[in-house]
């Protein structure tokens, strides 16, 4: 039996494809790659950086960018900034890829997806 998924709608495939868009530049990549990672406390663009090696100008440039997007999100605590993943934005793009792929047109098994290449 095909599970049913709902269509996608013209502004989710521009909302998709806006944070794939966002996350298309490898240093953002790996920023998304090192917020899950920490999820769900997150980190400071400081630590970010300093993982990363990546300089504060371009860091805040590139989260600005994925924040844009809402691939990240951002809590004021103090004088910190915390980011963390858009676990919620991330899912539902993940469904809408998940949709074409393993449900409708099953190019992929599922359980093919449940384990990490490394």
């Amino acid at each position: 039996m095909i599970a049913r998924v709902k269509p996608a709608t013209n502004e989710d495939v521009t909302r998709f494809a806006d944070m794939l868009g966002a996350m298309g530049a490898e240093p953002r990549l790996r920023i998304v790659r090192l917020l899950l990672e920490s999820h769900p406390e997150g980190l400071i663009a400081g630590d970010i950086g300093a993982e990363l090696d990546i300089t504060a100008s371009t860091l805040s440039h590139h989260l600005d960018r994925l924040k844009r997007e809402g691939v990240v999100n951002v809590r004021r605590d103090g004088t910190f900034l915390w980011y963390t993943a858009n676990t919620d934005a991330l899912e539902d793009l993940l469904h809408f890829l998940f949709a074409e792929c393993c449900t409708r047109s099953r190019a992929i098994s599922p359980a093919r997806l449940t384990f990490v290449k490394r």
